[in-house]
């Protein structure tokens, strides 16, 4: 197939797009979503927790969440103290069990089928490459984006540049999307938190009084914890 990179061992496609044509060809998939999801979770797993991806924060997730004995992010119900927030994370106890529903990361999980997935982000890129690479060669990269009003996909700077920092850890031959996302990296790297803050989902969350979000988000190579999907939850991988 032409567009699914496959003469190649690193792999780099966005949205749900890319899953369906890279999850099946490739050893292991990470997904990229920095503000917020992957963040999310790569912080709330590294104090053990256990967080279930969901698509959408509708009637259907608190169904869900009670299927799985799981508390629901931002249920407007019970009052939840989390969300789709990081800073909203950082003293989650451990073993608590969440589901965390988000319409990027979270879907596009839920749309790798058997094929091992991982999530990352600025703050766990090296070890998630390191983790990545004991499941194969063949590894696929994952920048989730946003979406815009009419739910069409819009690409994310930080998503992008979180895809080129857990590139530039693997070793392989890159495919020229792998390539490009790499060197967005490398141009952002020095002045990563500034670029961020400046990009279309920084100025968002900063403009809604969530300026420590884009701080926790933009924090590089700071965690160990690699979150690996487990019978449909993420969880802290033992490496």
């Amino acid at each position: 197939m032409i567009f699914n990179q496959s003469e190649f061992d690193i792999r780099c496609e966005w949205g749900e797009n890319g899953v369906a044509q890279l999850a099946p060809i490739s050893d292991v998939v990470v997904i990229v979503d920095v503000l917020s999801f992957s963040t999310c979770v790569e912080i709330a797993t590294q104090r053990q927790a256990v967080i279930f991806p969901y698509g959408w924060k509708d009637e259907t997730a608190e169904v869900f969440a009670a299927s799985v004995g799981a508390e629901l992010a931002d249920n407007p119900r019970t009052t939840s103290r989390y969300s789709l927030s990081p800073e909203s994370l950082v003293h989650i106890p451990e073993g608590t069990r969440l589901v965390l529903p988000s319409p990027n990361g979270a879907t596009l999980t839920l749309g790798t089928g058997n094929t091992p997935t991982l999530t990352g982000c600025l703050r766990n890129y090296q070890a998630v490459a390191f983790a990545a690479q004991k499941y194969g060669k063949r590894i696929a990269i994952i920048p989730a984006g946003e979406r815009w009003l009419d739910g069409s996909l819009r690409p994310a700077f930080e998503d992008w540049i979180g895809a080129g920092a857990i590139i530039g850890q693997l070793h392989g031959d890159l495919s020229a999307e792998a390539q490009a996302a790499l060197a967005a990296f490398h141009y952002a790297e020095p002045s990563l938190e500034s670029w961020i803050r400046q990009c279309g989902s920084g100025k968002e969350l900063i403009a809604r009084g969530l300026a420590e979000n884009v701080r926790l988000a933009a924090a590089q190579n700071i965690s160990e914890s690699v979150p690996l999907l487990v019978n449909g939850a993420y969880i802290r991988a033992e490496l």
